[in-house]
């Protein structure tokens, strides 16, 4: 009985050996674009990229400044600034305690500075999963003061957007924030700051139709839909076909509306050479 018990444990081992060496077994996501069923473990490890397609799955804040800052360098600014619930809109505030124990923010953007490269900057990073990444008072109020804080500490300025747009449960206050952060961003760039704007999958909305989209210098991920109203949208108004990758990062790019599209992998040394650039026609000035 004992050896049977040993051969089982063992061809048990061997199993779950084999399955190791060869992927099977192994927790596996179906990538939307492509429709195959990738290993996790690969998506991870290829920056969140699939490794068959291509296709850009979205990244946590917090991994986004993995990618893009130097370790440890980050240090974040208005931490605890929260939301209330200024139209006692009906189970909001609850949505929103959810979200902030589901994913560790307070709201749908996180703040700070950050150095890459060796080069120190403000920067933001939208959370599209918190509500869609959609801009209520705090993102607005938050976008304001890192461009102030920016301003004052002659920093230049880099805001990652991924947003539905301005946040209806928060309605004429959500909307007022597209004044607010198009003014601060306006008065940063007055006061001879470099404004650094990266647009990722999705940037649609008030987000897109504010800050986001006034870069001195504008940069998109690949395939990401930047927009204000999306595309089935406007098909409907206007009873029309649109054209293929239209509202697509590279459509725009070919367009003349975006200044780069740059790949996941190199975004961090794009970002140093452009802010590499920016410090050295300072230092001539």
């Amino acid at each position: 009985m004992m050896n049977n018990l040993f051969n089982r444990r063992r061809q048990k081992l061997m199993k779950l050996d084999q399955l190791r060496k060869t992927g099977e077994g192994a927790p596996k996501v179906l990538c939307p674009k492509c429709g195959h069923s990738v290993e996790k473990d690969k998506i991870k490890k290829n920056l969140k990229v699939c490794p068959l397609c291509g296709h850009y799955y979205p990244l946590t804040p917090r991994e986004r400044l993995r990618l893009v800052a130097d370790e440890k360098s980050f240090r974040e600014i208005k931490k605890k600034l929260t939301t209330g619930n200024p139209l006692s809109f009906p189970d909001y505030q609850k949505k929103i305690d959810e979200l902030k124990e589901k994913t560790g923010y307070e709201d749908a953007i996180l703040t700070g500075t950050v150095e890459i490269g060796g080069i120190p900057a403000a920067i933001g990073v939208m959370d599209s999963r918190f509500l869609m990444g959609s801009m209520g008072t705090v993102v607005g109020e938050k976008v304001a003061s890192l461009a102030e804080y920016a301003a004052s500490k002659k920093l230049p300025l880099i805001i990652f957007s991924a947003s539905g747009g301005a946040r209806m449960q928060e309605g004429m206050f959500a909307l007022m924030q597209m004044a607010k952060t198009a003014a601060a961003i306006e008065r940063f760039k007055s006061a001879g700051g470099l404004y650094i704007s990266c647009l990722t999958h999705p940037t649609t909305g008030g987000v897109s139709a504010s800050f986001a989209s006034l870069g001195d210098i504008l940069l998109a991920e690949p395939d990401a839909l930047i927009c204000f109203a999306g595309p089935r949208v406007i098909e409907q108004t206007i009873g029309e076909k649109l054209p293929e990758g239209f509202q697509r990062a590279e459509f725009l790019a070919d367009h003349g509306m975006l200044d780069m599209v740059v790949e996941r992998e190199k975004m961090k040394k794009t970002l140093h050479t452009l802010l590499k650039l920016h410090q050295a026609g300072g230092q001539r000035g």
